[in-house]
């Protein structure tokens, strides 16, 4: 037996596209014409098979903004909301030409001025105007990135589905910690909880990995084995119903030193700062601030990143300061934020967070506990 496929919720599409439509007024654009599946899922709703990994630019989905008529590349009807007729979807072609001609056929193809793409390769930049003669064609990427970066309600209410299927996983790996175990276990024991969860794709690379002691960005070099003294990252991540969730903890092993307790102390001065600063109207460089007046050493990892379809804008990372001054935080914005902190001969303890920027400032969407001094043997 197959899995149903199922369509985001009705009220998380529609408020989605309530911000696609806004932004295509600001931005004056008539029609979007999508091919990377983040944007598709914002606009369509609908989840799409064999779209992982990277590919070149096609026409995906298509966006009206004066009728909100969608057209969207599809073989099937299973998964498609119900406001997007059966005559409206088209299948997948190898012929340029014939998705040329489907462009075509959309109502005020030959009228449109301004046509908005997130991507375009050479053959489609070639191709789109036989579609749309009349239009400029102009990049949307902008516009969605603005549409995206503030989450609806519905929204946050998914990111915090997801984030309760990653938090499972993160248990799960923490319940199998101790001296004697591997890292390849301690992955598998989050992988398979997040899977009877209900999600089997990770948002994130590694789930396991003891710290290194003697160089502040790598992993400890070895068999993987975890043991006494170590401090072990565990990190959980999901891509569950199109949105991503991250959340990761570093526990001790085996008996708690006053260097280990010193650290976590480090971590929490360095954890109150960043939360102080994801506050509305501050510039996200504030989070790079926080390192600095903490006294702590500025990590080679973005130090956080929107949360949503995907990875979201903004990137908050040192090699982007000047980027990070003019970027501002604004309420709606998740980000998963992440605390850092490396002493010799010790490790390293890493937490990472998902934050809602609110009204008043920030609110924790993780629920798992911090562990400040946690020991496992």
């Amino acid at each position: 037996m197959g899995t149903e496929i199922e369509a985001d919720g009705r009220a998380l599409r529609f408020s989605r596209r309530e911000r696609a439509l806004a932004q295509m007024e600001v931005h004056d654009l008539d029609i979007l014409v999508l091919g990377r599946q983040a944007n598709v899922r914002y606009i369509s709703g609908a989840p799409q098979l064999w779209v992982v990994g990277t590919r070149p630019f096609g026409p995906i989905c298509e966006f009206v903004r004066d009728s909100g008529e969608i057209h969207l590349n599809s073989t099937w009807d299973e998964g498609i909301p119900a406001e997007i007729p059966h005559e409206n979807l088209y299948g997948f072609a190898w012929n340029p030409m014939t998705l040329v001609g489907i462009l075509q056929n959309i109502k005020g193809a030959e009228t449109f001025r301004r046509v908005g793409t997130d991507a375009l390769t050479p053959m489609f930049a070639q191709l789109l105007p036989m579609a749309f003669p009349n239009a400029e064609l102009v990049d949307a990427e902008q516009a969605m990135q603005a549409a995206r970066r503030i989450k609806t309600p519905q929204e946050v209410a998914a990111l915090r589905s997801a984030l309760a299927i990653a938090e499972k996983g993160l248990a799960a790996g923490v319940a199998a910690l101790a001296a004697g175990t591997t890292e390849q276990a301690l992955a598998g024991a989050v992988l398979e909880a997040e899977a009877a969860g209900g999600v089997s794709t990770p948002a994130t690379q590694d789930a396991a990995w003891v710290t290194s002691k003697q160089h502040p960005w790598r992993r400890a070099d070895g068999d993987g084995q975890v043991r006494d003294g170590d401090l072990v990252v565990l990190s959980a991540g999901v891509l569950a119903d199109g949105y991503v969730a991250e959340v990761a903890r570093t526990l001790a092993v085996g008996e708690s030193s006053d260097a280990v307790r010193g650290l976590y102390r480090r971590r929490d001065d360095l954890w109150h700062r960043l939360v102080a600063a994801c506050r509305p109207g501050a510039p996200t460089s504030a989070l790079l601030d926080a390192y600095e007046q903490a006294g702590e050493q500025l990590p080679a990892m973005p130090i956080a990143h929107g949360l949503g379809l995907g990875f979201d804008p903004p990137v908050v990372t040192p090699a982007l300061r000047a980027t990070a001054a003019t970027e501002v935080l604004e309420k709606g914005m998740v980000l998963a934020v992440t605390a850092y902190v490396w002493e010799q001969g010790v490790g390293a303890v890493l937490t990472r967070d998902a934050v809602l920027i609110t009204a008043d400032g920030a609110e924790i969407l993780s629920t798992v506990p911090v562990y400040g001094e946690a020991v496992h043997g």
